[in-house]
């Protein structure tokens, strides 16, 4: 009995050190004090004491382990893992590790977390979004632009380029607003609300784009010739990287330039003879400067001794003779300016690529930095800002749409997408904050800014629909008051570019997470291809005995978080949360376990396990979205009458990490995931997907003003005039609620329960029978008028709905 006592205490004793990570030496020295102990009361034999001793003595005698285990396992890895090519490093490099990495290390901080600081806007930026962005939205009629005109008007065009739309991220000396990311996000989000085509043209030449470009890498004197001109309104910027060959894989462009001598304005120079076929390029219809991406040769050795230098970027005036734009795409009736450009052997001296001759072949290196940043920002944003509106907009239309005599917000059936909706609003502005803030402390998260824009767009494209399904006919037909229709057709456009949301989940988010999140898989991969052979050593063995000691630990952390179901583990607060911060360590340790085995067995094979890869992803996501909620939350002050909507999202957000994590364990390699499974749910599945309760409550606050709403519309185009749908239904949501104990005045004078319809006849009844005064008349027929408006649809007369002209076909075009 005192051997078996003994042996529970050593197990224990084990346990909790892995738990707790503490160091190998420490640890040793524990176990040896236990074993003493042991000894003592004679319940160990010598023997015990020799394999301890065999065991931990070459563990913790340096040379010794260096020489006899590590140098071994060091030449097996270089056999097995193949080292990294030049733009799989440059692409793992571009970035930097913020919040994910502690996600992916199976401890998270959550002191760590809510030390980060709350995103503010300053004085200037405001005024920004009160002033100019307002007066902007209120100018742009989406009809009018995606049916009328094709394109925004000329008079919102100068307005965007006089006010320094397009120079959001320009610095100040050079003219630009140097806003932060937090602003250009909250800026995007209210345009989006309002038009699709507006905010695209706002966020393409303020993400990746010459501008940026230039600011990061540009010599002085293209910084100083184009960014006050950018800043200005005087060059409309595009970038032209996809090709018909190259969409997602922008690494295999087949745009080339050839180094070679040319003429340029009168003299002989050494410059590029540029070929390209780009298509996809936003602003690239009415662009004057074109930032292009192609592969540079120099088969003369013009430049050097390098015949295939690489990936390189340069500006190219689209007036120069041979460039080929001004052909514009048709994206699902989302009238943006986007369209292909060519060029065929146009030359231009080597002084236009971005940075100089020396940034020749540093293409690809400059735009995976600059895509960590702008990915993270702009489809976000136009995404959380759609969203808004359409949560908010839905809401007023489910208190205004009456079927079977009630508002149709109060039907379950309608609740449960509504609820989807409000969460999916609040989760995803909750996300762009946290994800700008990151940038905003001088973070390049490449790894959230694909999380980021996999995850708002789809919630977005989902939401979009369950909107849709909820108006009804109100969605399907188009016209002046029909503010889903276009947002709806345009969401698989989001979807689409800035790396296929396919493959952003399936390769990208956790081929860059595993490598870059991980605290010691880098390293052990840098320093086992190392140059210096002993430094090499060294990094591997610190590497790999850190990497031991902490799947060891995540292994324990998974089994004893799932046999307690996570309660004894820590949370900052103890409220309603408190759930909510302990399974996130348990399934943060499980992510962390699950990496580990997945890299153990699959080797350099996993990015190839796209699925594996993708559930592993869906972890370190879902992951990130909770705890943007939970962040939000506490830098909102912790409102108590916003938690449905906390709930909500961070429910749905941990429901979906645990069906990737199942699916996961069921296509685990080496049928190890029934293994596993016993580990990791020891009882089965914990959680359950939010709740009806929690669906109603959700829908409630979207129809009910309140603090609670207004927050979750924050920041939207809310104005009630000409062009604004959603802000005339707004107004007319407030005037239909104030109506009601009016309508209960008159039904009650009447003596009968009359319909909620035909309210200026109501007014009239009550006006007739003394019970409503002169104001109360003016407020019901002016509800009335509202009402019809927003469940009406529009209509038009048949060559109102006729293209203006009907282009002729390429044949008819050759004849």
């Amino acid at each position: 009995m005192t051997t078996l006592l003994w042996i529970l205490a050593m197990l224990f004793t084990l346990g909790a050190l892995a738990y707790l990570r503490v160091s190998l030496l420490t640890s040793s020295i524990i176990a040896a004090v236990v074993m003493a102990i042991g000894s003592a009361t004679e319940v160990l034999s010598p023997l015990v004491w020799i394999i301890f001793l065999v065991i931990a003595l070459p563990l913790n005698i340096s040379a010794f382990r260096k020489n006899y285990l590590t140098k071994p396992l060091l030449k097996l890895y270089r056999g097995i893992m193949p080292e990294m090519s030049s733009t799989e490093r440059e692409a793992i490099e571009a970035g930097t590790t913020w919040w994910d990495a502690d996600l992916f290390a199976g401890k998270p901080d959550w002191n760590k977390l809510h030390n980060y600081p709350t995103a503010r806007l300053s004085a200037e930026e405001q005024a920004f979004l009160d002033g100019p962005v307002e007066e902007v939205c209120k100018m742009v009629n989406q009809h009018q632009v995606s049916h009328q005109l094709g394109d925004l008007p000329e008079d919102v065009w100068q307005y965007l380029k006089d006010h320094g739309f397009f120079a959001m991220i320009i610095k100040k000396k050079y003219g630009g607003l140097e806003y932060s990311a937090y602003a250009q996000s909250r800026v995007l989000q209210k345009l989006a609300g309002v038009s699709s085509e507006l905010a695209s043209t706002v966020g393409v030449p303020n993400s990746l784009g010459p501008g940026e470009l230039l600011q990061h890498y540009g010599t002085p004197a293209q910084q100083d010739h184009y960014l006050p001109r950018l800043a200005k309104g005087l060059e409309v910027p595009c970038f032209a990287l996809t090709s018909p060959e190259a969409g997602s894989d922008a690494g295999a462009i087949p745009d080339y330039g050839i180094v070679c001598r040319g003429e340029w304005e009168g003299e002989e120079v050494l410059g590029m003879r540029l070929t390209w076929n780009k298509r996809y390029i936003t602003l690239a219809p009415n662009a004057t400067v074109l930032g292009l991406a192609f592969k540079l040769q120099d088969p003369d050795h013009l430049m050097g001794d390098k015949e295939e230098i690489g990936i390189t970027c340069a500006l190219i005036p689209t007036n120069i003779r041979g460039v080929e734009a001004g052909r514009r795409h048709f994206p699902l009736n989302c009238m943006f300016q986007n369209g292909p450009t060519k060029g065929k052997d146009v030359f231009v001296p080597l002084s236009f690529i971005i940075g100089g001759p020396e940034m020749a072949g540093q293409g690809w290196r400059m735009l995976v930095e600059c895509l960590s940043v702008g990915r993270g920002i702009t489809l976000p944003s136009n995404s959380a800002g759609g969203v808004k509106t359409a949560a908010v907009a839905t809401g007023a239309y489910s208190r205004i749409r009456r079927q079977f005599k009630l508002p149709i917000g109060k039907l379950e059936g309608i609740e449960e997408p509504m609820a989807r909706i409000g969460g999916n609003a609040y989760l995803m502005d909750a996300v762009t904050t946290l994800t700008t803030t990151g940038i905003d402390l001088g973070e390049k998260p490449s790894v959230i800014s694909a999380i980021v824009k996999f995850h708002l767009t789809d919630r977005m494209q989902k939401c979009v629909i369950d909107a849709m399904d909820i108006h009804g006919g109100k969605g399907v037909c188009l016209g002046p008051n029909n503010y889903l229709g276009r947002g709806y057709q345009a969401a698989p456009i989001a979807i689409t570019v800035e790396g296929a949301n396919i493959l952003t989940r399936s390769m990208i988010i956790y081929g860059q997470g595993a490598i870059r999140c991980h605290p010691y898989v880098l390293a052990e991969m840098e320093s086992a291809f190392d140059t210096d052979s002993q430094r090499g050593l060294n990094e591997f063995d610190s590497a790999l005995f850190g990497h031991i000691g902490f799947t060891t630990s995540n292994l324990v952390r998974s089994f004893w978080l799932g046999l307690t179901s996570s309660r004894f583990s820590n949370s900052p607060y103890s409220d309603k949360t408190k759930r909510y911060y302990q399974h996130m360590n348990r399934f943060s340790a499980n992510l962390a376990l699950l990496s580990d085995l997945a890299m153990a067995t699959l080797g350099g094979g996993l990015k190839r396990k796209e699925r594996v890869s993708a559930r592993l992803g869906d972890l370190l996501s879902q992951l990130y979205l909770a705890s943007a909620t939970l962040k939000r939350y506490q830098d909102d002050g912790r409102q108590t009458a916003d938690l449905p909507l906390v709930q909500w999202a961070v429910e749905d957000c941990l429901y979906k990490l645990q069906d990737s994590l199942d699916d996961l364990l069921d296509n685990f390699p080496m049928g190890l995931g029934h293994v596993l499974r016993l580990i990791i749910f020891p009882f089965g599945r914990p959680l359950k997907r939010p709740s009806d309760i929690l669906d109603h409550k959700v829908a409630k606050i979207m129809q009910t003003p309140c603090a609670s709403r207004d927050r979750l519309g924050k920041g939207q185009f809310w104005t009630a005039c000409e062009n604004n749908a959603v802000g005339v239904q707004e107004q007319t949501f407030k005037d239909i609620l104030a109506c009601e104990p009016l309508y209960d005045k008159v039904c009650k004078a009447a003596g009968k329960r009359l319909p909620f319809m035909w309210l200026d006849k109501i007014a009239a009844e009550g006006k007739a029978m003394g019970v409503l005064s002169e104001d109360e008349v003016a407020l019901l027929e002016r509800a009335e008028i509202g009402r019809m408006k927003s469940i009406n649809v529009d209509d038009f007369d048949s060559d109102e709905l006729r293209a203006f002209t009907i282009p002729s076909t390429d044949h008819e075009r050759a004849a």
